[in-house]
């Protein structure tokens, strides 16, 4: 059942709706954790910040609704006093917004487990190019139908308008979490274990995030002989490349053990130095898809102009 947010919520999104309009180029800014995926915005164009704050945590129901401009580390700080979280998991979340972690559309290194971040997002209200509060979404899961329009602003970079207040869906806090490194190929023990938060491969070692009760983590890692380990390996911030999990194995041939660290059954692939090959570019229709969007959302192109969200 969907919460009544308080007045003041309304009152901030629409003096951000009304920052936002006008005709001249404008930005929305973050904590500038990615701020150049996707490409530089033009020098002078105007940057506005999406509404800060934590305004709703329904425990019961495992929704939470929040200003998008609120860091995921004060995000995290609400939901942990409820055993609750919501996998964000950025790099830096002392720093990065929720609403900037949406419009990149990075997945954290527990995708495996908890899927692409777009299925947190369950409600959004969006300010349009022409400064207009579009809402789209339902409260809870089972409230969502006819097109998710809320969630094609996963990813966009800003481009198809500014994210001003979101509502994610909760899970619970596993009990424990645990990193483990073996030798094993990667592959093979992705297949062989139960559903593993984590699989990380570099070309040589193997690192497994297990989450769940602490007696099965327990079981899993002597039962594939996995040496417990303080951490993940820190991922290469060169570049990011997308690959089928099907094709992984062959992908990573031309990379160089050491220099990539690859999200097995995931298919994303870190790269520590630049790729030997090319970065792939998106399929002519995805782009084209993307014009026509951008056409309909945003046809000056004032929001966040430069950018191309691949």
């Amino acid at each position: 059942m969907g919460v009544t947010l308080p007045p003041q919520a309304r009152a901030h999104i629409d003096a951000f709706a009304a920052e936002v309009a006008g005709e001249d180029p404008v930005t929305c800014v973050g904590g500038r954790t990615q701020w150049e995926v996707g490409g530089a915005v033009p020098a002078g164009t105007r940057e506005v910040s999406a509404p800060r704050g934590v305004i709703v945590h329904e425990p019961a129901d495992m929704t939470v609704v929040c200003g998008a401009g609120t860091p995921v580390a004060e995000l995290e700080a609400v939901l942990t006093a409820h055993g609750q979280m919501v996998p964000l998991d950025p790099d830096q979340p002392a720093t990065a917004t929720v609403g900037g972690v949406l419009a990149v559309g990075r997945s954290g290194p527990r995708r495996l487990r908890y899927g692409h971040i777009r299925d947190l997002l369950l409600q959004a209200a969006v300010v349009s190019a022409d400064g207009s509060v579009v809402r789209a979404g339902g409260p809870t899961v089972k409230n969502v139908s006819g097109y998710d329009l809320h969630r094609v602003q996963v990813g966009a970079l800003g481009t198809l308008g500014f994210l001003a207040e979101v509502r994610l869906r909760c899970l619970p806090i596993p009990t424990a979490a645990r990193w483990f490194t073996t030798g094993a190929d990667p592959f093979t023990l992705c297949r062989s274990l139960y559903r593993p938060s984590s699989v990380l491969w570099d070309g040589s070692t193997t690192w497994v995030l297990l989450e769940g009760h602490p007696d099965d983590v327990d079981a899993q890692a002597v039962g594939h002989d996995l040496v417990e380990a303080d951490g993940p390996p820190p991922l290469g911030d060169r570049a990011r490349t997308s690959h089928r999990p099907s094709q992984l194995a062959v992908a990573v041939e031309a990379f160089g053990a050491g220099r990539f660290v690859a999200e097995i059954g995931v298919g994303v692939v870190h790269h520590r130095d630049l790729p030997a090959t090319p970065v792939p570019v998106p399929a002519p229709d995805a782009v084209d898809l993307h014009m026509k969007l951008k056409q309909a959302f945003d046809p000056s192109g004032r929001l966040n102009p430069g950018r191309q969200p691949w």
